[in-house]
């Protein structure tokens, strides 16, 4: 990774910079959720889980400096429930450098956010509290409608000279991880297409006795097409290697996404989703131990993609696991429509279709309907509010999969406030 950085830095020194105008800016981020959840998962096998109401809080204060050939970003972030000790927590969310030419030469290092494409793979997953970034070093180029970029990262533990190479938790699972992430944009044609290739070490065994580090790839596609009122997606990832066990891994999904917009004022859209899952599954009955033989791992991983956007705002998939630690992939099919009668208001409604992807020894395939409605309004420039309500009703196999009774009648509704002013720009020779 050494070598990586110094031939970025030569290239740079050498392509010809030019002295511009420094630039310092300081961005507030404020984001106040409140949530009203009327059924859903049981926690520790309780048979009907407890309705819930609270409000969520995370603040971010930025400060980024941008002049002719550097980038500099700062966001320090906190995070918590209202009320509560126990949640609250404060990180570094960024905290990365940016070397770049005129050429399209970069080189970035540090904590910063990998996005790429639909966030499918690498997102930002804003829904969340904390977000996602990733502690890299990133080198690419960017120009003629190519980009390419050539991501390297290490973790490790606190301490480690008393604990050897051992790697546990961290803002990351991985130990290592290396990506390669191609795109290219057609000229005037609406047409784009990412090729994304993805090595990442996973620690397995116990620390001192068995460990050992485990290597798995994921390699894939993305295209999207917009010509004029229409925009089509697909994407195709297949991921191999072995997970933390040492099983091997042979897991895929594919999607496809089509929209069209007759007006500026509304759209009309639908799609399909179908993530692998693990060959006999079987979750046993409430207090029983059930035990199925897996030689190797059928169910896909979505990584570190912005989950919330895909498979249901529930959250029930990918977010959650299921009783067995294997999962018996997704069948996601959907349809919805977005209107916007004005600059400041949108209203969009969906409907999902949601079943497994095998077969069930214990159970059917289908999981259930999935609603949604949200409506968004921008009060001020720099402040908007969002509101939504989702109905699941769900299945029998619902309650087998997750252990959770209640789960046919299921109610979620939420109220968002976003305030995301700048505060100072300035810039100088």
């Amino acid at each position: 990774m050494k070598r990586l950085l110094w031939i970025a830095l030569l290239l740079l020194a050498g392509s010809g910079l030019k002295a511009q105008d420094n630039k310092l800016v300081v961005d507030a981020d404020l984001l106040t959720r409140g949530e009203l959840r009327i059924g859903g998962l049981a926690l520790e096998d309780d048979d009907i889980p407890d309705n819930a109401s609270f409000i969520l809080e995370r603040s971010r204060l930025g400060v980024a400096y941008e002049g002719s050939s550097l980038q500099v970003k700062l966001t320090a972030q906190h995070a918590s429930t209202w009320g509560s000790a126990e949640s609250s927590s404060f990180t570094v969310y960024e905290a990365w450098a940016k070397l770049h030419s005129k050429k399209g030469l970069f080189a970035q290092i540090g904590r910063q956010n990998l996005s790429y494409d639909d966030q499918r793979i690498f997102g930002s997953d804003e829904w969340s509290m904390t977000g996602l970034s990733h502690d890299a070093l990133k080198l690419g180029y960017e120009g003629h409608g190519h980009k390419v970029h050539l991501v390297g990262a290490y973790n490790q533990n606190l301490g480690n000279m008393s604990g050897g190479n051992y790697f546990s938790g961290g803002i990351q699972p991985y130990k290592s991880m290396e990506a390669l992430w191609y795109h290219y944009d057609v000229p005037n044609t609406g047409l784009g297409a990412s090729v994304l290739f993805m090595n990442a070490g996973m620690q397995g065994g116990d620390k001192g006795v068995d460990e050992q580090t485990f290597y798995q790839q994921m390699a894939g596609v993305y295209v999207s097409y917009r010509p004029k009122k229409w925009s089509a997606e697909a994407a195709y990832y297949h991921q191999m290697g072995k997970d933390e066990s040492g099983l091997p891994i042979d897991a895929w999904m594919a999607s496809a996404k089509l929209s069209y917009d007759p007006s500026a004022h509304w759209s009309v859209y639908g799609g399909y989703d179908f993530l692998s899952g693990d060959e006999k599954f079987a979750t046993p009955p409430k207090g029983a131990i059930g035990l199925t033989r897996h030689e190797t791992i059928h169910g896909f991983s979505s990584l570190y993609g912005s989950h919330n956007k895909f498979y249901g705002a529930m959250d029930f998939f990918y977010v959650t696991t299921y009783v067995s630690g294997f999962t018996p992939g997704l069948q996601n099919a959907y349809i919805g429509g977005k209107w916007m009668p004005g600059q400041k208001f949108s209203l969009d409604a969906s409907y999902h279709f949601l079943a497994t992807a095998t077969k069930l020894e214990n159970a059917d395939m289908p999981l259930g309907h999935e609603v949604e409605l949200k409506a968004s309004y921008r009060i001020l420039k720099d402040c908007s509010l969002s509101v939504g309500y989702s109905y699941m009703n769900g299945t029998d196999t619902m309650v087998v999969l997750k252990r959770a009774a209640g789960t046919g009648d299921l109610h979620w509704a939420w109220l968002m406030l976003i305030i995301n002013p700048r505060i100072f720009s300035g810039a100088w020779q």
